[in-house]
């Protein structure tokens, strides 16, 4: 005998709900297969739940369509502050740049190695140390760094920090709408199962034959078990 199973995924869902709801005249007025606050129900369960997931959709479409340009963007700030902080140290290796003049730059006057900065949040406050500490260093009469000059560093520190804030957001924002679903399902769930317990109780003096077909036309799904003859 095949058993019913509620659906696992929202399409399945949506496809359950719309099932009952295209079918409700022929179904319910007619015959008085489901009740009318249960249809309302499914109603409002269906248009919430459509909402949800094609806002949930277009969410993450933005952000995919974000993410594959942010690498190349954090590439470019990542190579123009490590060069930077290179020509910083050769210029202290040569004496042009006191190493008193590190700090400024936020590191220690031994420093002789990189800073952390392949990750993002290292690399953006290391970028805005460095940048702070280079204006500093010009206030005080020292010379500009060139190739590359921290206008070029602060540019492209810049432009990667404003798309990383703009998928931050998306990547909230997408968050929100999955979470958003996940707090529906639960709802949705129990009213499909009152629209099927419904359903089946409508037909129950049926024989199996008609009564599963009539269930799967108002989108009841059937399983049948391993090596189980499919009779209905």
């Amino acid at each position: 005998m095949p058993y019913r199973r509620l659906p696992k995924t929202d399409a399945g869902r949506l496809k359950a709900l719309k099932t009952v709801i295209d079918n409700n005249d022929l179904y319910t007025v007619k015959n008085r297969v489901v009740n009318w606050k249960t249809l309302n129900d499914a109603r409002t369960a269906y248009e919430k739940l459509l909402t949800a997931t094609e806002q949930y959709r277009i969410s993450l479409a933005a952000q995919l369509r974000t993410s594959g340009k942010m690498g190349k963007l954090q590439h470019n700030a990542t190579m123009y502050v490590s060069h930077f902080v290179q020509v910083l140290f050769m210029s202290v290796e040569r004496g042009e740049i006191k190493r008193s003049c590190l700090p400024l730059y936020g590191l220690s006057e031994s420093a002789t190695a990189m800073p952390n900065i392949k990750v993002i949040n290292g690399l953006l406050a290391v970028g805005e140390r460095i940048i702070e500490g280079e204006k500093k260093r010009i206030n005080q009469g020292g010379r500009p760094i060139y190739n590359p000059s921290i206008g070029m560093v602060s540019t492209h520190l810049d432009i990667f920090r404003d798309y990383y804030e703009q998928q931050s957001k998306l990547q909230e924002r997408t968050s929100r709408a999955q979470e958003y679903i996940k707090n529906m399902r639960e709802g949705i769930d129990v009213t499909l199962l009152d629209l099927w317990n419904q359903i089946e109780d409508h037909f129950k003096n049926e024989p199996p034959e008609v009564r599963f077909a009539e269930c799967r036309k108002l989108g009841i799904v059937y399983y049948y078990r391993r090596k189980e003859p499919h009779l209905y």
